[in-house]
């Protein structure tokens, strides 16, 4: 081979080695992007599916990387639309409501014995999924499918069901369908007025409900679907404790959106902690305020 060749070859290797380490470091510095802009991120997800029939329903594992044995498990259900659109592409998770309080703060559920299941609608649900149908016994063995198969998995046998806004529809009708699965039942910022998508928790049975349950809600709560009285009078009339919230902030958005006091913002590790002592040990706070 001629010395010119030579040099030529050489040159073009040494730039196929200069673009390989500047895609290495886009690569690299693209991660530490969507760790700060979602520190979730820094957890193990996990995408867990169940095929039923034609339609399938699946939830985003979330746990810390090094843990392998599981006490508790927590299944999440976001608030409106309640549909995530949960989907693997390159071996990554996408999904829809990342901004939802317990979306954004599954992190903090998370623990050496803990993780948490973030609940997507069923496939064949994605353009409506409405209130009635989240109240009719398929959605009940939809929910139990995944989570039996979440529970093999992981090695969880009882789960904590925690639902927000319009998700406290969809954790109500689920854990009052699967009351062995679902043995605790935490409501936060409850839908308890009627609205233009359904009846919220206005009118069920709540003698049909045998999992122990928590109110969560936040004292400035400004949503009209949602008043803090409201829960105050569910939680006398289920004879139920609720934990109030304080603080926060600063909001932004339309007051029943998810960075309101509606969706805990700013004080969403406290309310968390709150939540999850409740399931260790049966015992809450009377209120919790952020710092």
């Amino acid at each position: 081979m001629r010395t010119g060749t030579l040099r030529l070859a050489a040159g073009h290797c040494w730039r196929v080695l200069f673009w390989l380490a500047c895609l290495c470091g886009t690569v690299a510095a693209q991660g530490v992007i969507e760790a700060a802009a979602d520190p979730n991120s820094l957890l193990a997800n996990e995408v867990v599916t169940v095929t039923r029939g034609d339609y399938s329903i699946s939830g985003l594992v979330t746990r810390r990387p090094e843990a392998k044995a599981f006490r508790y498990g927590i299944a999440l259900f976001p608030g409106y639309p309640s549909i995530m659109k949960l989907r693997e592409e390159a071996g990554q998770p996408r999904f829809e409501l990342g901004g939802n309080f317990l979306i954004r703060a599954r992190r903090h559920w998370v623990d050496a014995d803990t993780l948490v299941i973030s609940v997507d609608a069923p496939s064949d649900e994605w353009r409506s999924f409405s209130q009635l149908f989240r109240a009719e016994p398929r959605y009940g063995a939809d929910v139990a499918a995944l989570l039996a198969e979440a529970g093999r998995r992981y090695g969880i046998a009882q789960w904590t069901l925690v639902g927000t806004s319009e998700g406290s529809v969809s954790a109500f009708h689920a854990a009052r369908m699967n009351p062995a699965l679902a043995p605790r039942l935490i409501l936060t910022a409850s839908l308890m007025v009627a609205g233009r998508n359904g009846p919220g928790l206005s009118g069920v049975a709540w003698n049909e409900l045998s999992s122990r349950l928590l109110w969560v809600h936040h004292a400035d709560d400004p949503c009209a679907y949602t008043p803090y009285h409201e829960a105050r009078r569910l939680a006398e009339l289920t004879r139920s404790p609720l934990l109030t919230v304080r603080g926060g902030g600063p909001a932004r958005g339309a007051p029943c959106e998810a960075r309101s006091a509606h969706g805990f913002v700013g004080v969403e590790r406290e309310t968390v902690a709150a939540m999850l002592e409740w399931v260790r040990t049966g015992q809450v706070a009377a209120e919790v305020a952020g710092k």
